[in-house]
């Protein structure tokens, strides 16, 4: 699973993800908002989900999946500290690079072999000390791990290949009160989850809103819900739009 994340493509296009902004990631012929290229999703997924009103000063947040790191560098601003891990050696040597310089450079693809420099950088007002990262599996975490105030997954649970190894940790992962933070778009795929463990997505009557509702709803509450577009370029003519489920949910 982890070599499908290891590709120098792929690293560029998820630092555009995170750190492009409208110059780097749009075409101008696109006909989506220009707000989904001017705030990054890991950003957003953080701004929109994360009630801060809720945060003691010395609050702890764990990011699994973090990719390479934005989503992490945000939760900063209002965490203490900021436990972030992902899969990829890429993606978190890339995240180390961020915390470390405050940039990273980057490729972006243009068309066939032809690329154009770009350089992802880190937010200079975050005190990036307070994040640390690491590679970890988010379907076997160590079980010394938490509780903690906030655990972020940002499009996460349908890139596992067992996503109900990693829904039945939360409950331990979070403190009571504190705050859970998902965003999926359900792209179910075989080559990352095998049918068996998709969660939805195969009965009509089983949606994935309503399963993830269900084995979260005996321990959290839901406290946010909103849509987050999000955009992955590929290159300058291709890009794949989607649309993330995110919740926020108060652990009980």
């Amino acid at each position: 699973m982890a070599s499908l994340y290891e590709s120098p493509k792929l690293l560029g296009e998820y630092l555009l993800l995170h750190y492009g902004g409208a110059t780097e990631l749009r075409q101008e012929a696109l006909p989506i908002d220009r707000t989904i290229t001017e705030s990054p999703f890991p950003v957003r997924c953080v701004r929109e989900l994360l009630d801060t009103s809720r945060l003691a000063p010395d609050a702890v947040a764990f990011e699994a999946g973090c990719s390479v790191g934005a989503s992490a560098f945000e939760l900063a601003r209002s965490c203490a500290r900021v436990e972030a891990s992902d899969y990829s050696d890429s993606f978190i040597n890339a995240a180390k690079t961020l915390k470390e310089t405050g940039r990273h450079a980057g490729e972006r693809l243009l068309e066939g072999a032809i690329t154009a420099p770009f350089e992802a950088l880190a937010p200079a007002e975050i005190d990036r000390s307070r994040v640390s990262f690491s590679v970890q599996d988010a379907t076997n975490l160590p079980e010394e791990m938490g509780p903690y105030d906030v655990v972020l997954a940002a499009n996460l649970i349908c890139r596992l290949p067992d996503p109900e190894a990693f829904l039945s940790r939360l409950g331990g992962l979070v403190k009571p009160g504190g705050q859970l933070l998902l965003t999926t778009p359900f792209t179910w795929l075989e080559e990352y989850t095998p049918k068996e463990h998709w969660i939805g997505g195969i009965d009509a009557d089983r949606r994935s809103e309503e399963e993830l509702t269900k084995r979260l709803s005996g321990e959290f509450r839901l406290h946010r819900r909103v849509d987050l577009p999000f955009l992955i370029r590929e290159h300058e003519r291709k890009y794949q739009l989607g649309i993330a489920l995110g919740t926020a949910w108060v652990r009980l």
